[in-house]
């Protein structure tokens, strides 16, 4: 009898425990959808072209909201345009997800600058707008630089979850990880004079840290808020038409804050 009490005892506290550091059972899977922000380092970026071979040192640049309309943000035919977030995450084993997404962030240098100049540009016109090494970017006859459809950032990611809250209803949950991916930006580029460049090309790679919290409501429903510190490295952007050898690279550093929400199925709450 007292072999049977302990055992059942062991029984409810194995059962317990596993409430507790399971909340996303093996071949679980989970789908996101969100919207982020995001802050870039100051870039060097280096322009290398038929006559001209020159960089630009400490280059701004910002993201570009969208401004909110329900029209806009939930519409299917246009909820793409805002900067968002969407991801498949796969559970190979309880409380460990492999991730697939891509990042659409958005990238715009500043025009209202001016910025230090090193190197040469055989046409006069341009290289007369280069003064005491330096170049006045406000106009926009030298240069307007973004990548705004967009910031393509497809990467593959892993995390591993912890269970901090459980109740019957409401489970909630740290998460922390890794992730890496290719740059395949729009990047919008007129650089002195030349045809406007606007398509899209593998460009580059990028690194990530990943950290969130995620509030699990009726077993299915996720809200998560999540940020990222990331390195994007771009050796080829195409800044002109026609196939021309000409290009632009750049690497930075940024901070990424996305919201959004998920669904969870094929899972098994232990309450």
């Amino acid at each position: 009898m007292k072999n049977k009490i302990l055992l059942l005892f062991l029984l409810t506290v194995t059962m317990s425990v596993k409430a507790q550091v399971d909340p996303f059972k093996k071949g679980s899977v989970m789908v996101f959808w969100g919207w982020n922000n995001a802050r870039y380092s100051n870039s060097d970026i280096r322009f290398k072209g038929d006559g001209y071979d020159f960089q630009l040192d400490n280059v701004v640049a910002h993201d570009r909201q969208t401004k909110f309309e329900w029209g806009t943000y939930f519409n299917p035919g246009s909820i793409t345009i805002p900067q968002v977030n969407y991801r498949v995450t796969y559970f190979p084993k309880d409380n460990f997800g492999i991730t697939l997404g891509m990042d659409h962030m958005k990238y715009v240098m500043d025009q209202d600058q001016v910025v230090d100049f090193k190197g040469h540009i055989d046409d006069p016109k341009y290289a007369a707008m280069v003064n005491n090494g330096k170049v006045d970017l406000n106009s926009g006859d030298f240069l307007t630089f973004e990548h705004t459809d967009g910031l393509n950032y497809i990467n593959i990611g892993a995390q591993k979850y912890h269970n901090v809250y459980n109740k019957k209803n409401i489970d909630v949950f740290l998460s922390y990880g890794a992730g890496l991916g290719a740059l395949l930006p729009k990047s919008n580029v007129q650089l002195m004079g030349n045809e406007r460049s606007d398509r899209f090309h593998l460009a580059g790679f990028g690194l990530d840290a990943r950290a969130a919290i995620s509030i699990v409501a009726v077993r299915h429903i996720v809200l998560q808020a999540e940020g990222k510190l990331g390195y994007i490295n771009m050796p080829d952007i195409k800044t002109t038409l026609n196939n021309k050898p000409d290009k632009a690279s750049q690497d930075f550093v940024y901070a990424q804050f996305n919201f959004g929400i998920g669904y969870t199925f094929n899972t098994k709450k232990y309450n």
